[in-house]
């Protein structure tokens, strides 16, 4: 899941409790001082990368059960840098949509989360994480009973037909395509296959069926052991057929959640207020104890950690989102004891932080390999957030994605974690770039822009002459994700959708699914990454694919090298001191919004 921090994502790893510090790394000092701590981070993150459990009809039982200490009542107020890019459940595929759809969407399974951070799918709108039958190529769901959305209106089998036959309509571009692919065709070939329910059709049962109102079954002609992770995805999450006004859809949708949109100024703020139609007895991890959530967007994460930090006012009852603590004040925080023991917390985040070569516009290997040596990498993580806020990036795979090997170092970060300059000048200077003119694009965050100044400085330093281009970041991926979108270099951040290789590279290196709105913004496409990652989506052996993933990952880099990576990251947050649940989630990678109560 592609990630904008002040912004896909799902399946993370290290879990900790408020308070519990997990990261070693100490704020500031040089490189060199933090790389032993890094390395045990890294062995940390790989051994929780493992799968998920499946939960029976029991777990899916709700209501939740209670968080210690909670109270009823109360507002929240979100600090959140810039606006949500979607609010459309088929288009999100970001981080800090994720966190809202956790408040005021459902789907028919959902991720349930121990203390540990062990995640199991249960059902959500379904009886459990569902039945599979044939193989594995059959998966059959059944509704819960008295499922309402916020206007009263019942959810039936009628609504999730709905939701997944308008994923093929040409308005939903920027939301995940696994299942659209599972049913109808790899690459862009499913949009051939069924032009979406403006026609006036329906896709055939024999793809999917709703026998009657509360039974929905999905038929694949390959084994799909993964679906019920995959529909935790906020992609999946259902869009009731009464109201669904299409396009408009993504400006006002419909609740099925505790929380619903009470209030939205774009650009400016979200009200979310308690949802009367949503039945705690039908959600087994949902909770609703707060009376809303005031959303106040525009404040980047200097503003949100100061204001935070001090703790005055309404900002004991504040928190973040996806906000980060910011690297000028992150002395300042570590040095609260206060602060770090009741309102902060860490977790080991999934994305990749990774430099995108637009192949259409930079060609040449050569001058791919040398923008890659050159890339100070530890100094543009220490940009964002600062030790806690990531380390150097060695591969385009995470450690916390199974076949993960730290010793596959194709840029030499480990000896050079700001840049091996003298190779890189080589490079340029046996291919004839000196000189040469890209366009580099970044958010206008002030991370990215900081970021922006290290990766251009560098680049010069090794003889191009490097064009800025800021970009609004609440539409970063969207103005990124088009096929001809002007840019030469531009920084995405991807995460795995679950602990499996499957999610990374077939969404980010097929190029079969290049498209607007699709997420190979590299616009790779290589003959033999696309059959391999054809022929490695077949085998059902898990150790098998998680090998072949690896392989392909080290061909990806070596043979290809269609994005560098830079830095792993990390999260660290801060909250009011009346915020009471808060914990760090291993499905969302930042704090649990689902069971945030006010202590007085």
């Amino acid at each position: 899941m592609s990630i904008l921090r002040n912004r896909t994502a799902t399946a993370a790893i290290v879990a900790v409790a408020a308070g519990a510090l997990t990261l070693t790394a100490c704020g500031g000092g040089d490189s060199d001082s933090s790389s032993k701590d890094n390395s045990k981070q890294k062995e940390d993150a790989k051994s929780q990368s493992k799968p998920v459990q499946i939960g029976d009809a029991q777990a899916s039982t709700g209501p939740a059960p209670d968080v210690e200490g909670a109270k009823s009542g109360g507002v929240a107020t979100v600090y959140q840098a810039t606006d949500f890019s979607h609010l459309d459940p088929g288009q999100i595929y970001v981080s800090d949509g994720k966190l809202l759809s956790r408040l005021i969407f459902r789907g028919l399974t959902q991720y349930d989360e121990d203390e540990n951070g062990n995640l199991t799918v249960v059902g959500d709108l379904a009886t459990d994480a569902g039945k599979e039958s044939d193989g594995g190529k059959t998966w059959t769901y059944t509704l819960k009973d008295n499922l309402k959305d916020e206007n009263g209106n019942p959810i039936n089998s009628a609504d999730f037909r709905n939701t997944v036959e308008r994923l093929y309509s040409n308005y939903i571009t920027d939301g995940p395509t696994f299942l659209q692919q599972w049913l109808s065709g790899d690459g862009t070939t499913y949009r051939d296959a069924y032009q979406g329910p403006d026609k006036g059709k329906h896709l055939p049962d024999d793809v999917l069926e709703t026998p009657d109102d509360k039974t929905i079954v999905f038929h694949f002609d390959t084994p799909r052991p993964d679906l019920p992770q995959m529909l935790t995805m906020p992609g999946y999450q259902v869009v009731p057929e009464e109201t669904d006004t299409k396009e408009k859809y993504d400006s006002a949708p419909v609740s099925v959640g505790p929380y619903k949109i009470s209030d939205f100024k774009p650009g400016k703020s979200m009200t979310l207020v308690k949802n009367t139609q949503w039945d705690p007895k039908s959600d087994s991890v949902r909770h609703q104890y707060l009376d809303g959530f005031n959303i106040s967007m525009n404040h980047d994460d200097e503003d949100q950690t100061k204001t935070l930090l001090a703790d005055q006012g309404e900002a004991k009852n504040a928190m973040m989102f996806t906000g980060q603590v910011a690297t000028t004040q992150l002395q300042k925080v570590v040095g609260d004891k206060q602060a770090m023991e009741n309102r902060t917390i860490q977790g080991y985040a999934p994305y990749v932080w990774q430099l995108n070569f637009n192949m259409d516009r930079v060609k040449d290997k050569k001058l791919r390999d040398a923008i890659s040596l050159a890339l100070p990498s530890d100094a543009v993580f220490k940009a964002d957030g600062g030790a806690y806020g990531g380390e150097v990036a060695n591969s385009l795979m995470s450690p916390t994605t199974p076949g993960y090997d730290e010793s596959f170092d194709p840029f030499n970060r480990e000896k050079k974690p700001n840049g091996d300059v003298e190779a890189a000048k080589k490079l340029i200077k046996e291919g004839g770039f000196e000189g040469k003119s890209l366009v580099y694009a970044y958010g206008n965050t002030p991370e990215r822009q900081k970021q922006a100044v290290l990766i251009a400085t560098a680049l010069e330093k090794i003889g191009l002459d490097i064009q800025k281009k800021e970009i609004d970041s609440a539409t970063w991926y969207e103005q990124v994700g088009k096929v001809k979108n002007g840019y030469d270099l531009y920084m995405t951040g991807w995460g795995q959708d679950w602990p499996s290789a499957s999610t990374v590279f077939p969404p980010v290196y097929d190029g079969t699914q290049i498209q607007d709105g699709a997420s190979n913004y590299s616009h790779i496409n290589d003959d033999h990454v696309n059959s391999e990652i054809k022929r490695i989506q077949k085998i059902t052996d898990t150790d098998e694919a998680t090998k072949a993933w690896a392989e392909l990952n080290e061909y990806i880099s070596k043979e290809v090298n269609p994005a560098a990576p830079i830095y792993y990251t990390k999260v660290f947050q801060i909250f009011g001191s009346n915020i009471g649940g808060i914990r760090y989630s291993s499905d969302s990678s930042y704090v649990d919004v689902t069971r945030v109560f006010l202590k007085k």
